[in-house]
């Protein structure tokens, strides 16, 4: 058995593309891999009934929170409370990966 999700998750994208997986689904947290190839995104949005925490955990993303920008390199987390509408894009050669949080369910 896998202990660690991350690992066994089949996260290879095209440039451009994002791949995301879910890693674990409760009644109350959903965990999701995305791995963003080069000029990826993932789209701003909001979770208006939940927190979400992004954990970059290879190469570097431009993270995006209400206007705001940062370049967030692994290991690094970023906080999206309730509401707050974020983002991130990878603007560097290589494949980036961060995991996203989100709890509790809405």
């Amino acid at each position: 058995m896998e202990l660690d999700l991350l690992a066994a998750a089949d996260l290879d994208p095209e440039p451009g593309a994002v791949v995301d997986t879910e890693l674990a689904v409760t009644d109350d947290v959903l965990v999701k891999a995305f791995a963003l190839g080069p000029g990826a995104a993932i789209d701003p949005h909001e979770h208006a009934g939940a927190t979400n925490v992004f954990h970059v955990v290879d190469g570097t993303v431009t993270v995006t929170r209400d206007g705001d920008e940062a370049t967030i390199t692994a290991p690094g987390v970023v906080l999206n409370e309730r509401g707050q509408l974020h983002g991130a894009r990878n603007e560097t050669d290589t494949v980036a990966v961060l995991t996203a949080s989100l709890c509790p369910l809405p």
